[in-house]
């Protein structure tokens, strides 16, 4: 007697607002996935395309402020850090757990990096 076992469910991605990166809440519903966390970010997400196409830029194309810039510049220098300081460890043959301690810390730097507003 066979049984039937059913078919693994997919596991679902953690989705993140294309506007501001914090993650979107999960619906359980049927159709498209949600792009945006709140209708704010929608709305300023629109604001932002119709800006961009009024000014003639293509329309893939990335604007960031002065202040954005400056931001994902400063967490991609914290990423180098943190990669610098496994690189160390590993040339001074740190022990396991201090390796496994630094991992970690590159992957929060590099989840927080994904986050780009």
């Amino acid at each position: 007697m066979e049984t039937s076992v059913p078919p693994p469910r997919r596991q679902r991605q953690t989705r993140h607002c294309a506007w501001c990166g914090r993650r979107v809440p999960e619906a359980g519903r049927q159709g498209r996935p949600r792009l945006y966390c709140a209708q704010s970010c929608r709305q300023r997400a629109y604001e932002r395309r119709t800006a961009v196409q009024r000014g003639g830029l293509p329309e893939d194309a990335v604007v960031l402020s002065a202040a954005e810039l400056a931001d994902l510049q400063d967490r991609l220098f914290q990423l180098r850090c943190a990669a610098e300081d496994v690189v160390t460890a590993v040339e001074d043959a740190a022990d396991q757990a201090e390796l496994r301690k630094l991992a970690a810390q590159v992957v929060a730097v590099a989840e927080e990096l994904e986050r780009l507003r």
